[in-house]
């Protein structure tokens, strides 16, 4: 009887013990509702605060993952937020909570800022104001400007009906912008300092051909990357309508042919002009 009554116990535990985490995974449902137990765990403040938290603990970092998703950003974007489904899954958020990929964004922006100043021919205070203006104005305050902005029209817009639960997140959106945002630089602030001096700025078709289609491609790839990342989340609709730009672009891209106009010749006067 003691053994019959041991095997008893023995058979009902497992099932009690199988409870609670049935139940954790049941909280959270679908695409990020929360049952009102773990809401106060997953506010955007208590993921702001972890994020900004483990911006200056590098060790933390997974530097090597966030060199992964740069380099397919290149070559296979939609690879990226194939991970971004997987976080949603395992860490109940869209957004990144690993903040490495922003740190080795700004390591790129600063060191293509100062190779523009060095073939711009700025001086030493010139090229670190210029680098000022870059990381915080063109960066971080059109990025925060984008993000928020992005991050309006899709809840308020393009939210499915049935989906109305469910919202973007704004670190999320302003994710989507830092990975539109690193090709375009790339493009802009690194390939393009190879042509500046000898082709791009010598006022010949050649010249403009070469530095607009540079900016074609640039804020294309940053048009079709935003472009995937709101297609990414299965509760919006309507996305294609991110890639209605690309109309304007390419008649801008025609006219300024036409019209002689060198986008680049007008950067590089805008960045002397901002470092007087």
């Amino acid at each position: 009887k003691f053994l019959q009554h041991t095997c008893k116990r023995n058979v009902f535990l497992p099932s009690r013990k199988m409870l609670p985490s049935t139940s954790v995974n049941s909280s959270v449902q679908g695409n990020g509702v929360l049952n009102s137990r773990d809401a106060a765990r997953h506010t955007a403040g208590a993921k702001r605060y972890k994020y900004l938290r483990r911006l200056f603990r590098f060790r933390q970092m997974d530097f090597e993952f966030a060199a992964w998703q740069m380099l397919y950003l290149f070559t296979s974007p939609q690879r990226v937020y194939r991970n971004f489904h997987y976080r949603k899954q395992t860490k109940d958020q869209w957004a990144r909570d690993d903040p490495a990929f922003l740190v080795l964004l700004s390591i790129w922006l600063c060191v293509s800022t100062i190779g523009f100043g060095f073939v711009l021919d700025m001086g030493f205070f010139e090229t670190i104001k210029l680098l000022l203006w870059v990381v915080f104005i063109d960066c971080v305050g059109v990025g925060l400007l984008i993000a928020t902005l992005m991050w309006f029209i899709s809840n308020k817009y393009l939210v499915k009906r049935q989906s109305r639960d469910y919202d973007v997140e704004w670190g999320y959106a302003f994710d989507v912008h830092l990975n539109a945002f690193y090709p375009l630089l790339v493009i802009l602030h690194f390939i393009q300092l190879f042509f500046i001096n000898h082709v791009i700025l010598t006022d010949t078709f050649i010249g403009y051909l070469v530095g607009n289609t540079l900016w074609l491609v640039a804020v294309g790839y940053y048009i079709y990357v935003t472009f995937l990342g709101y297609s990414a989340l299965p509760f919006l609709k309507n996305t294609v309508i991110l890639l209605y730009p690309f109309a304007p672009l390419i008649l801008l891209y025609g006219l300024s042919l036409a019209l002689g106009w060198n986008f680049t010749h007008t950067l590089c006067s805008f960045y002397k002009y901002r470092v007087k």
